[in-house]
């Protein structure tokens, strides 16, 4: 499969609600690649990469996220990949 890159942001209540690191669990289980951030507007950031198959299944578990997480909308743009490996939390 071809590797791909997807840049996420993700609106709604996603802070606080252990969004980052269920992501960072769900990544993981998938093999996929990438980081996971909150901005200070209030939004999550993420970066993706793997097999489409692999990050689409991602971004499909990102618009419901984790238990307490309500989701309005994901934002994604595609991107070059880059050759990212594992998957961190940061900021």
């Amino acid at each position: 499969m071809e590797r791909v890159r997807a840049h996420l942001r993700i609106h709604g209540r996603v802070q606080g609600v252990g969004f980052r690191w269920s992501m960072q669990r769900e990544a993981r289980k998938l093999g996929v690649s990438g980081w996971v951030r909150n901005l200070p507007d209030g939004t999550v950031e993420a970066v993706v990469e793997g097999d489409e198959e692999r990050v689409e299944a991602l971004i499909g578990w990102a618009h419901q996220g984790s238990a307490l997480a309500r989701v309005t909308r994901v934002e994604v743009k595609w991107e070059e990949p880059e050759g990212l490996e594992g998957f961190r939390v940061t900021g």
